[in-house]
This record gives structure tokens, C-alpha cells and sequence, in this order.
């Protein structure tokens, strides 16, 4: 057993830098939030938290079916993704009794999470195991019989750790994802025990839904992962989660929305999927061109609401339009979508 177990990272410039930049951004958000509607404001991020988390490991399920199953109602979907869902919010619903520096802890969130979907919820894994990246294996995690006494180690370094809980929690994912403890569910119990372990230092992290952003930069997310592994020092995967933290902080805010005239709002309400601009006049019955152009789409173009799909041809006869994630928040904020 390894008392004095330190795991391998350096502190950079930019750790530090994003380390005040997220202090700061959450300290604005506390007081936002304060002030806004703070359960629906929770509801909407923890959905969105769950969406993302469950998308990396391949789970199909919409905004609106997690919010279809949280309400009770009767999802048509696979079983198993219905089941990973009610998984997520069911260890949602016991986060605020875990200790993350706890081994009963962190395996009973694992059997619940992944309960019905392995034999094994809630143990460590008892065979080797490796990170795959479609048929080739980046990561084999260390032999399984080693797992207790890493995670052991892992645990109390956590527990009497000095450093800021934003640089622990992010050695924490990144020692947890290359020791790979279970036989599956490691990503998402990485992401979770670190929103764990910073809603110690801010009662805010539970519902601020990093895992969304992560998820819309996957492939950096694995890069970071294989590159500290490579350098035997997880300095780049603490700055990318820091980065994507810092910037959910910001996004998460509920005044990230303006105060948009009815015309963008009427143009937002009818944006669904990717739609030309013929196909907007048609769906808001509008017959003026220039009109249009002027009251409703730069306007929305210009407040980062939506976006053009082939941005370097504006003019293009090919061009469509789409919501952007400012775009979507603004509509789940308004308790549209």
C-alpha cells in the first residue's frame, strides 16, 4: 500500500489562468442564478448533463425523451438506453449523499448506474480491459488485479489532497479513466465523481452540464486523454476539462439569452433542423424578402442564435440555417424545447 501515492501532473500557466477564470465565472453564476428560477434553471442542465454524458457511451436518446422519462411518461426507444437513462437520474437523485473520497460510495454509484446493463454494477472488474477507438486499442488499462490497490490509492491521495478541487477533479477523471476500475461504465463515472467532487467546493457543479460541451468535442476529449497518458502527465486533459468547465460556466448562464425582438423569437420558434431561407417564409408566412432578411434572420445571425451551414458562401443557393447551442438553450430556457 502506497501512502505517500502522488499521481503524475504538472500545474501550467494555463491551469492556473483557467483555474481564476472559473472562480471568478462561478461566482457570477451563483449570484445569477440566485436570482433566476433555480429549479427550472437545475431541471434543464441536468437533463442536458445526462443527455451528454450517455451520448458519449453511444446512447441515441434526445433532450426531450430524458425529459419524457423523467416526467413519468412512455419513451418508444431501446430498452437499454431507456434503462442507462432512469440509471443517470436515479444516481442524480442519491448525489448529494456520496463522499467522493469513499470506495462504498463510488461502487454503489456504479451499481446504479449501471444496473440491468452489466452483471458486474457496483464491483471492481476481474479481467483486462482496454480502450478501444473502433478496432484499434489506444489504452490497456493495468490487470485487474492490481485495481483494488490503485483505487485505494487514488482515493485517499483525493481525500487529503491540498490542491485546488478544479485541478483535483480533473487528475481524479483522468486517473480513473487509465486504471479503467470497472468492467464498463467508466467514462460516465468518471464525469459524474468529478461534478462530485467539485459540488464540494460549489453547490452549483451538479447542475452545470459539462458533459454536454464534452460531448460536442469528443475527439478532443480522447486526445487529451492519450495524450497525458503519453507524456505521463496529465497536465493536457486537466487544461481541456478546465477549458470545457469554464466554458459551460459561461453558457450555463440563464441571462446567456438576450432579450430578442418577437420577430427573432418567431424565427427561433420555427427553426427545426437545418431550413433555407424560402423555407422560413413559407413556415412564418412572410412575403417580404428584404424584410425578412433585415427583421429576422441578421438579427438572429448577429446574436449568435443561429448559423449558416456553409458559412464561407452566405450567398450560396445551397445555404441553410440551424440553431446554435446559444440558440437551443434560449428556447430550453423559455421552457420551449
Amino acid at each position: 500500500m502506497s501512502q505517500q501515492y502522488q499521481p503524475p501532473f504538472s500545474i501550467t500557466p494555463a491551469i492556473v489562468n483557467l483555474v481564476g477564470q472559473i472562480s471568478e465565472a462561478v461566482g457570477r453564476l451563483t449570484i445569477l442564478t440566485e436570482r433566476a428560477k433555480s429549479l427550472r434553471f437545475r431541471r434543464i442542465n441536468r437533463i442536458r448533463t445526462i443527455r451528454g454524458s450517455l451520448a458519449i457511451e453511444g446512447n441515441t436518446l434526445s433532450e426531450a425523451q430524458i425529459t419524457a422519462i423523467l416526467d413519468g411518461q412512455r419513451v418508444i426507444a431501446s430498452p437499454r438506453e431507456v434503462q442507462e437513462v432512469r440509471n443517470a437520474l436515479a444516481a442524480y437523485d442519491r448525489f448529494d449523499t456520496w463522499n467522493p473520497g469513499e470506495e462504498k460510495d463510488l461502487l454503489e454509484a456504479h451499481c446504479i448506474l449501471m444496473s440491468g446493463l452489466i452483471d458486474a454494477a457496483g464491483s471492481y472488474r476481474t479481467g483486462g480491459v482496454g480502450v478501444m477507438d473502433g478496432s484499434r486499442v489506444i489504452h490497456m488499462a493495468p490487470p485487474a488485479d492490481r485495481v483494488p490497490m490503485l483505487m485505494g490509492d487514488l482515493l485517499r491521495w483525493l481525500s487529503t489532497s491540498e490542491n485546488h478541487p478544479l485541478i483535483a477533479s480533473s487528475v481524479f477523471h483522468y486517473e480513473f479513466e487509465f486504471i479503467h476500475p470497472c468492467a464498463d461504465g467508466n467514462g460516465r463515472m468518471g464525469r459524474l465523481w468529478q461534478s462530485l467532487i467539485l459540488a464540494r467546493w460549489s453547490p452549483l457543479f451538479p447542475d452545470i452540464p459539462v458533459e454536454s460541451l464534452v460531448y460536442e468535442h469528443q475527439a478532443e476529449y480522447y486526445q487529451a486523454l492519450q495524450e497525458s497518458t503519453r507524456q505521463s502527465d496529465c497536465a493536457p486533459f486537466i487544461a481541456f476539462m478546465l477549458t470545457m468547465l469554464l466554458e459551460t460556466i459561461v453558457t450555463s448562464t440563464p441571462q446567456v439569452a438576450p432579450s430578442v425582438t418577437p420577430q427573432v423569437d418567431q424565427l427561433l420558434l420555427a427553426m427545426a433542423g437545418e431550413v433555407s431561407r424560402e423555407e422560413l417564409q413559407d413556415i412564418l408566412r412572410l412575403q417580404d424578402r428584404k424584410s425578412f432578411r433585415e427583421r429576422y434572420l441578421r438579427p438572429a445571425l448577429a446574436d449568435g442564435l443561429i448559423e449558416m451551414t456553409i458559412r464561407d458562401k452566405p450567398n450560396s443557393r445551397l445555404q441553410r440555417y440551424r440553431l446554435t447551442h446559444k440558440g437551443r438553450q434560449w428556447l430550453q430556457l423559455r421552457g420551449v424545447r
